[in-house]
């Protein structure tokens, strides 16, 4: 299948659109916002004011220097952009920004099902707490 590429298949798996935060004002905004820990990571989530920028999912991904070297953090945030590439559009909410950290040792190790397992379970936790107020 040559000239196919991945921008050409049918978006049948992406009910909905995910967006990537890129400028640090919006990690900043994240990190005063709900957080929930998981063994493997931490998801911090906002939803965002209505005067700001749309109706997509967006999310970002970070690792300190404390997850290791560099090959140790890309390592750890190619598996979190799997992680939310396969989550996310099924259990994330349209209008919230969401940033997943690293973590030492557990990001890069932890079986990919349990990670999956974890951001369920993680984004059920913090829209519930949306929820109450």
């Amino acid at each position: 299948m040559v000239g196919i590429g991945t921008h050409d298949a049918p978006e049948t798996h992406m009910p909905r659109a995910l967006d990537t935060l890129r400028k640090r004002a919006d990690f900043l905004k994240a990190s005063r916002a709900r957080r929930q820990a998981t063994p493997g990571f931490v998801v911090q989530g906002r939803r965002r004011k209505p005067d700001e920028a749309g109706d997509t999912i967006r999310v970002g991904f970070t690792c300190s220097k404390k997850v290791g070297n560099a090959v140790a953090r890309n390592r750890a945030k190619r598996r979190l952009r799997e992680l939310s590439r396969l989550v996310l559009p099924a259990n994330a909410r349209e209008g919230w920004d969401y940033v997943l950290i690293g973590r030492r040792d557990a990001t890069a190790q932890r079986d990919f099902a349990q990670l999956q397992t974890d951001l369920a379970r993680a984004l059920r936790k913090l829209h519930g707490e949306a929820t109450r107020k």
